[in-house]
């Protein structure tokens, strides 16, 4: 049961490890683009390739699909990023229950978004557990576990590949410990979990009062989606990637003009005074240096609203920021 790339990763696992998948279980197949063409899942995808039957019910819950579930035999149920609710009936029909790939290493960020929360938070790893799922929400007893480290210019896009690779990975060897009897459940401590709640469009809105270690980290947890923006004249703008201006003299972010920046690089207040959070600083030939509640942010490559994507040489080369101008006025 899945539907995003996430769970055909994991599907594809499954096959080339040669388990039999007697069905798949995915969402229905959505409108997408102009032509409002209904598109199949990247789950669907997978198991048509693989000859795999398909069910797309609008609601698992009901008489009709927990009927058709169970004409499938099955010893269990490997759910990843399936996106609706199962009922403990469901729970109940294969015989060693349902196991559930969480992108995150539980009991930290259950919920709907671990991955971008995970970078959002600073954290220094992330991972996947294989858990026994229950009528709760992510709080299964959790049966195996594998990590990896998140990276400095890790976004959600690329944790979010190397996830579903271990993910594949974790379950595998998580169904060959289970074949042997090696799995040993262990209860979540509920004190030490958090909640990963989703994330929507207006949670990508920079606030440059905070700290620009903080705004690198949401810029990075939001790309590619929902994408982190802010305004300039009057347009929006997005945000690809920057990085936090860093102290040279400690690792904390400190803005230190004689230091970090040229003369004059304050704009209006000629090297000395205080800017405004957003405030541009510096106009560099490849980046655009702008003021936070705590240090500085080096952006590196944005988006105009109406045009492309672009780094900031190309960029520039067609919008003339100037120091003293405010982003998100």
């Amino acid at each position: 049961m899945g539907t995003p790339d996430f769970a055909a990763g994991a599907l594809k696992a499954l096959l080339e490890a040669g388990h039999k998948v007697t069905a798949v279980v995915t969402q229905p197949d959505k409108p997408k683009g102009r032509s409002g063409e209904p598109v199949p899942t990247p789950v669907k995808v997978c198991a048509q390739e693989a000859g795999i039957p398909v069910m797309q019910p609008k609601r698992i819950k009901t008489t009709e699909a927990v009927a058709e579930l169970k004409a499938y035999p099955a010893d269990i149920y490997i759910v990843a990023a399936f996106g609706q609710i199962l009922s403990q009936e469901i729970l109940d029909i294969p015989e060693y229950g349902c196991l559930n790939i969480h992108a995150s290493l539980l009991p930290k960020y259950r919920g709907a978004s671990p991955i971008q929360h995970a970078i959002i938070d600073g954290e220094k790893e992330t991972g996947v557990t294989i858990m026994q799922m229950d009528a709760g929400l992510d709080t299964g007893d959790m049966l195996y576990k594998k990590s990896i480290p998140i990276e400095a210019d890790d976004n959600y896009e690329t944790l979010h590949h190397k996830l579903m690779v271990l993910g594949g990975v974790a379950v595998t060897e998580a169904l060959a410990l289970l074949e042997q009897g090696k799995l040993v459940p262990k209860k979540q401590e509920d004190a030490l979990s958090c909640y990963a709640p989703l994330i929507e469009k207006a949670f990508g809105r920079l606030d440059f009062a905070k700290p620009a270690v903080a705004l690198d980290r949401l810029i990075r947890g939001v790309t590619p989606w929902p994408s982190a923006f802010t305004s300039y004249q009057g347009k929006q703008l997005k945000i690809w990637r920057a990085e936090p201006v860093v102290s040279a003299v400690s690792d904390s972010p400190v803005l230190e003009p004689d230091s970090c920046l040229d003369d004059g690089a304050l704009g209006p207040y000629g090297g000395s005074g205080i800017p405004k959070p957003g405030e541009i600083l510096r106009v560099e030939k490849d980046a655009v240096w702008v003021a936070t509640g705590e240090g500085a942010l080096r952006i590196l490559e944005m988006q105009l609203e109406g045009k492309k994507r672009m780094n900031a040489q190309e960029f520039l080369r067609g919008v003339r920021m100037q120091p003293g101008e405010v982003l998100g006025r």
